[in-house]
């Protein structure tokens, strides 16, 4: 069966691929070739495990009961291979809080008494597939959970093959705008492109007022106008970047805390992202806002904390500590 875990308000279903099989949905027991193949079968695995079925529909506009499966693993043993399928079908290469949900429905199956590789394997062209992850458990603040290493992150359009894309400096620094984003609002006019496993657009904002509401990227016509850039053809128009784009809006708060809301490439608004609370992090520091060591990123489904290893001026790596309950 599939069991839905949250994560920050980040929800997922945990299933393996011999479940489906039992449902008829014909899913390779190997991860590549089920990568490889997932237009023949994950379409039909969202519909069948992610919809309301007998629950009630809620009253945003959401249109399924979560943010997409995990299938896995394909061993019993580390390394462990999934995919994570996106609820429009897609392949994310990488889910904070995904791997956070992968870990503990582990976990509870016995099969990560320890540190633990995840190697998600996906069908994006511009990356390299899989995408490692080593996550460990981890007490942070009293809380039980895991730290996932996610390794160094690159910045700029290059780093996640975006094109047609004006250049501004800030401070030492370039940063991008985003013709698309200023269309809708002129206070979204410095971004920073930044892939931390997957891609990522952090817009910075010098108000809080100046985010966006989750509400408001539910509507219609503005969440048809952000879907237009962050989802891959042909959902979206694949401009800036041709397999799409996870977006955030990130605005300063005291500390080495940050304000941010997320829209997600498949999927669209949601109360958080692991990732792109790292990402968030990563751009915070780019721009001078926030100093290496430990930042809270806070998003409306809780908070992200981000660890971040800098040497020399240079970011050196990113970490991010992560806990999930099962869903009754």
């Amino acid at each position: 069966m599939t069991r839905f875990y949250d994560a920050r308000g980040n929800i997922y279903g945990v299933v393996s691929p011999t479940y489906l099989r039992e449902l008829g949905i014909d899913v390779p027991d190997n991860a590549r070739t089920a990568a490889i193949t997932r237009k023949a079968w994950a379409a039909s695995a969202i519909a069948s495990e992610c919809g309301w079925g007998s629950l009630p529909h809620p009253a945003s506009t959401k249109a399924h009961r979560c943010d997409g499966l995990l299938v896995g693993p394909f061993q019993d043993q580390s390394p462990f291979d999934l995919l994570i399928i996106n609820t429009d079908g897609s392949l994310a290469e990488r889910s904070g809080n995904g791997l956070t949900i992968f870990a503990q429905a582990l976990s509870e199956q016995g099969l990560m008494a320890q540190g633990s590789e995840l190697r998600v394997y996906h069908d994006k062209p511009d990356a390299v597939s899989p995408v490692a992850t080593y996550i460990e458990p981890a007490m942070h603040e009293r809380e039980s959970g895991f730290w996932l290493s996610l390794g160094r992150p690159d910045f700029g359009p290059l780093a996640v093959s975006a094109s047609g894309i004006s250049s501004v400096v800030v401070g030492s620094h370039p940063f991008s705008c985003l013709a698309a984003l200023t269309s809708i609002d002129s206070r979204w006019g410095i971004s920073q492109f930044v892939r931390v496993g997957n891609p990522h657009c952090v817009t910075l904002v010098e108000q809080v007022s100046a985010l966006p509401d989750n509400d408001m990227m539910h509507q219609s016509v503005l969440f048809n106008r952000l879907k237009t850039i962050a989802f891959a053809p042909p959902a979206g128009t694949g401009q800036p970047c041709a397999g799409g784009i996870n977006l955030q809006w990130a605005a300063r708060d005291v500390g080495n805390r940050v304000i941010a809301r997320v829209f997600e490439r498949g999927e669209g608004p949601t109360a958080s992202s692991g990732t792109s609370a790292s990402a968030v992090a990563c751009a915070a520091w780019r721009a001078g806002w926030v100093e290496r060591g430990d930042i809270a990123v806070v998003m409306p489904g809780g908070t992200a904390p981000v660890r971040l290893q800098a040497e020399s001026g240079q970011l050196q790596g990113v970490s991010l500590f992560g806990t999930a309950r099962l869903i009754p």
